[in-house]
């Protein structure tokens, strides 16, 4: 039998050793929408909680539109165009009109990558694309403190003062804010660096409650809310998406109540239940875009927790492309490396801000305590491997019969999509999630 992994812009093929039970993890089925266009008009015109794309443009002088960055698949070739017509056709002027790249702290999406991010020659030929800049503190507005937690709210003006505000994306789980999408595209989307270091701080990560697909009592979502309210309307086009990257619903509307209907469709999908825990999981990062760093491929080392056996063996796999990172992530690496994690999470828990890109490791240490973590990888450099901080092999399959030799337990869990299904062994045990 073989399992594959979703790795890269393909697959990984897995032959599963003898006398291994396999136990493959894939979403719930989602049908295809069988017509995107139709779909995304009838979303623009009926939406959640608030009047259609026409009359909530009417009026308005400038627009700004959110996208997600190059680590997320979302299709923005789908709604993208339908938007700034829709849009244009209400009076605002397309000279007035800027598409935003989310990147939060990533880099920005440039060139031929910004070409495959929109998706869409017409977009880039009739409005501005730019990108987020977090570090350029004369990008943003200082909105104040949230009353909750005292987080400073600087966001990008360009989002801020817009008198039309639309963030989209893709609605999925996420390993600490509970799901993707909505106000996470605009927090830490386009924020500023003090905001999202004090966002990603210990005291936020360490949250038990900052999980996938939990949003209940979730320290971020509650305050990526709060810094959505300061801002007064803000609108949300929401997509998810099946195991092959179909579009499978979509939706708009005012954001919150759009993002919700989204994320309870998406949570119907994602959220398995397996009824036992695993001595041996078996998974990925995903594929590409999200796999292209050993940064973003920790995200699949979180999401399993769950169903990992205390002592277990994780085995995953992820292209890395890009290698391990930013260099800013490279020195918390190396940092745990050189203090081990029990000494860097005493670290992390003394800083009011976080070190930019440190909260990967400081995930990465949450999977570290549960078991053992083993990593295959087609495109991580043999000098990067190192930093990883976790084991390496270059047989998935020796991996799993040695794993099942010293645990005694045949029975191993494949999940073949990664991050974007979260395992649970009893959802009703599972307090919270939302």
């Amino acid at each position: 039998m073989i399992v594959e992994l979703k790795c890269g812009r393909g697959h990984f093929p897995v032959r599963v050793p003898a006398g291994v039970t396999p136990a493959i993890l894939r979403k719930r089925q989602l049908p295809p929408v069988a017509d995107p266009a139709t779909a995304v008009a009838n979303a623009l015109a009926h939406p959640d909680g608030s009047p259609p794309l026409a009359e909530i443009a009417s009026g308005k002088r400038s627009a700004c539109i959110l996208i997600c960055d190059i680590t997320r698949p979302v299709p923005n070739h789908l709604f993208l165009r339908p938007i700034i017509e829709t849009i244009t056709d209400a009076g605002i002027p397309a000279s007035e009109i800027t598409v935003l790249v989310a990147t939060g702290l990533h880099r920005p999406n440039l060139g031929d990558e910004l070409s495959e991010l929109v998706g869409d020659p017409w977009v880039t030929g009739h409005v501005r694309v730019e990108n987020h800049y977090a570090r350029r503190e004369a990008d943003h507005v200082d909105l104040g403190l949230t009353t909750t937690r005292n987080t400073p709210i600087h966001l990008d003006r360009r989002f801020a003062l817009a008198e039309l505000r639309i963030a989209t994306g893709l609605v999925e789980p996420h390993f600490m804010a509970g799901y993707s999408g909505g106000r996470k595209v605009i927090v830490p989307g386009v924020a500023g660096e003090e905001t999202i270091r004090t966002l990603h701080s210990a005291r936020f990560m360490a949250d038990p409650a900052a999980q996938p697909c939990r949003l209940a009592d979730n320290p971020l979502h509650e305050e990526q809310l709060e810094i959505v309210a300061r801002l007064g309307d803000v609108h949300s086009l929401n997509t998810v998406l099946d195991e092959h990257r179909r579009l499978s619903f979509v939706n708009f509307g005012e954001l919150i109540a759009s993002h919700e209907a989204a994320v309870e469709l998406a949570r119907a999908s994602c959220l398995v239940e397996t009824g036992r825990r695993y001595s041996t999981v078996v998974t990925s990062s995903a594929g590409y875009p999200l796999d292209k760093t050993y940064y973003q491929t920790v995200k699949g080392m979180v999401t399993p927790i769950d169903i990992l056996a205390e002592d277990g063996d994780m085995i995953v796999v992820a292209d890395c492309s890009e290698g391990l990172g930013s260099d800013a992530f490279r020195a918390a690496q190396e940092r745990l490396l050189a203090n081990g994690p029990d000494a860097l999470a005493d670290e992390l828990f003394g800083k009011q801000l976080a070190d930019i890109d440190e909260w990967q490791t400081q995930m990465q240490i949450r999977s570290m305590k549960r078991g053992r973590i083993t990593l295959h990888s087609p495109g991580l450099p043999p000098p990067d491997r190192r930093l990883t901080a976790v084991r390496w092999t270059e047989s998935v399959e020796q991996s799993i019969e040695d794993s099942v030799e010293r645990t005694g337990d045949a029975n191993v869990a494949f999940i073949p999509e990664g991050p974007y299904v979260v395992p649970v062994v009893a959802i009703s045990s599972t307090a919270g999630r939302s």
